[in-house]
């Protein structure tokens, strides 16, 4: 089946492994025979993302088999998953405002309508290991890409939530949503849609809460916060961090330590010194106390490298350049590949730091080449409002500054 689906339908096993849940290294090496699949889960999956009928693979019949073929107009083209994903990838690649706004305004709303439904059993195992996919991050895909990805299956999802389940079986899909539905709101901060961003978190929160998970809610309210937090509402951040801490507990845990973060960076640039001081030394308590899971390298874990990024900017804020020099190498240290935004940001909080010391040129030369290396789709967004934030707090005369509002692109 994988042979085929690349030889003849021209479909790369990158594609089809993320369709099927599956490395796309192992479906290469199953296409050419060297590979057996001897795994249920494994082989619904292949079932599911395929649109392989159940019984063809000596299988039940698969939930989505229940619904029935869609009907559409002759001269349609199918109602292929992968077209339509490459149709919202088109519409996203050319601005989320728009069609592609449309897109993902559509699909929030049959999400909310889902949960509010009352609510047979769904293949739940299959979107767990979707969301714990997503989670990992970009792995060097842009931004818009990853936001067509989640939507798309978001789509393929949703009607799940609206079918008649047993109680255990929606909690499970509320939590997989709330997951999912948070993971997009992060990519739409990314890309400085903070509006929508907002009310996808919303929605991930409303999932979080119907899914009785508080570390889930937690964390949620927790990233929901670094919207505010980075886009010019860093009261509105303290707060909704607050409501996080509260949520968390004081069990060390990935949402209370993050929740923590954030405060301190909102309270640090609100000019509430006391408060961000007291924030950084309560996560610099938690983070120590994490548990591997609770550590690891995902959106939903507080890793040490993320931590020192959280603290680079609280402390260039505070003003204690040596201790964020310090947590700037450390974040670069601990990971051997950090993401092109992260580079980004760590080095704008370096020349943040080197301006508060006096030395301005110095800071416009190091955020000018950081900015300026970004490829254009990570030009935007979070990268470019700290960008511009520090391209202003800069003297009008200060040497090199045209190259970095050269790549800005601000009136000289």
């Amino acid at each position: 089946m994988f042979a085929l689906a690349h030889t003849r339908a021209g479909i790369s096993y990158n594609r089809i492994a993320e369709a099927c849940g599956i490395r796309g290294e192992r479906v290469s090496k199953m296409a050419r025979g060297d590979g057996t699949v001897t795994s249920l889960p494994v082989l619904e999956r292949v079932a599911d993302g395929l649109r392989v009928p159940g019984g063809d693979l000596g299988l039940a019949p698969r939930p989505w088999e229940k619904q029935g073929p869609t009907p559409r107009p002759e001269h349609e083209d199918g109602d292929d998953p992968m077209k339509r994903r490459d149709a919202l990838r088109g519409a996203l690649a050319a601005g989320v405002a728009g069609i592609g706004l449309a897109a993902l305004t559509t699909t929030r709303n049959d999400i909310d309508a889902a949960l509010a439904a009352d609510h047979d059993n769904a293949d739940v195992g299959y979107w767990e290991s979707t969301a714990e996919r997503y989670g990992y991050g970009y792995h060097g895909q842009a931004p818009a890409d990853v936001l067509t990805d989640l939507v798309q299956d978001f789509n393929e999802m949703t009607p799940l939530l609206a079918r008649p389940q047993t109680d255990k079986t929606h909690t499970q899909l509320c939590h997989v949503t709330g997951k999912m539905a948070g993971m997009v709101a992060i990519v739409l901060h990314d890309l400085g849609e903070h509006r929508e961003s907002h009310r996808w978190f919303a929605t991930a929160g409303r999932a979080a809460e119907r899914s009785r998970d508080r570390m889930l809610h937690a964390w949620v309210l927790g990233r929901e916060a670094m919207v505010p937090l980075n886009y010019g509402a860093p009261q509105a951040a303290a707060q909704l961090a607050e409501r996080a801490r509260h949520l968390a507990g004081d069990k060390p845990s990935a949402a209370a330590a993050l929740a923590s973060a954030v405060a301190s960076r909102a309270y640090a640039i609100s000019g509430h010194t006391e408060q961000a001081l007291d924030a950084v030394s309560s996560v610099e308590k938690l983070v120590d106390r994490l548990t591997p899971q609770q550590a690891a390298d995902t959106w939903f874990g507080y890793p040490h490298q993320k931590h020192h990024v959280h603290m680079s900017q609280a402390l260039t804020l505070l003003g204690q350049s040596k201790r964020a020099y310090a947590t700037q190498e450390r974040a670069l240290e601990l990971s051997r590949a950090p993401s092109l935004m992260t580079r980004a940001l760590i080095s704008i909080d370096r020349a943040s730091c080197r301006a508060h010391d006096g030395e301005p040129e110095e800071a416009a030369r190091i955020a000018g080449q950081a900015y300026a290396g970004l490829p254009t789709s990570y030009r935007g967004g979070l990268t470019r409002t700290r960008a511009l934030a520090l391209y202003r707090a800069l003297p009008r005369r200060t040497r090199g500054l045209d190259v970095l509002g050269g790549a800005l692109d601000v009136p000289a």
